[in-house]
């Protein structure tokens, strides 16, 4: 379950960079909006699965109410979820 939830947010994180830096500088950038409806859907998608996980998660593993609103809140910021998966598991590489 942790290899499954980590894979996850590893996939959640790199969809919020790809909305960010690469979906919405075209929608402005060259008038493709269409970016964001697909980018900004996939993504949604993947941070309500991520969200669902690790609720799923906390209660298998008894993480802390904080832990896992830490999870849930770090996973809106760009490159969030790699920081948070290193302070959950820093010895693995």
């Amino acid at each position: 379950m942790i290899k499954h939830f980590r894979t996850l947010g590893f996939i959640e994180a790199i969809s919020l960079l790809v909305l960010l830096f690469i979906a919405m500088p075209l929608k402005y950038l060259a008038d493709i909006p269409e970016a964001v409806r697909i980018v900004g859907s996939v993504h949604g998608a993947l941070f309500v699965l991520y969200v669902a996980a690790a609720a799923i998660l906390a209660e298998r593993i008894q993480w802390s109410l904080k832990k896992l609103v830490l999870a849930c809140v770090i996973s809106s910021i760009p490159f969030g979820p790699f920081i948070f998966d290193k302070m959950l598991f820093p010895a693995e590489k």
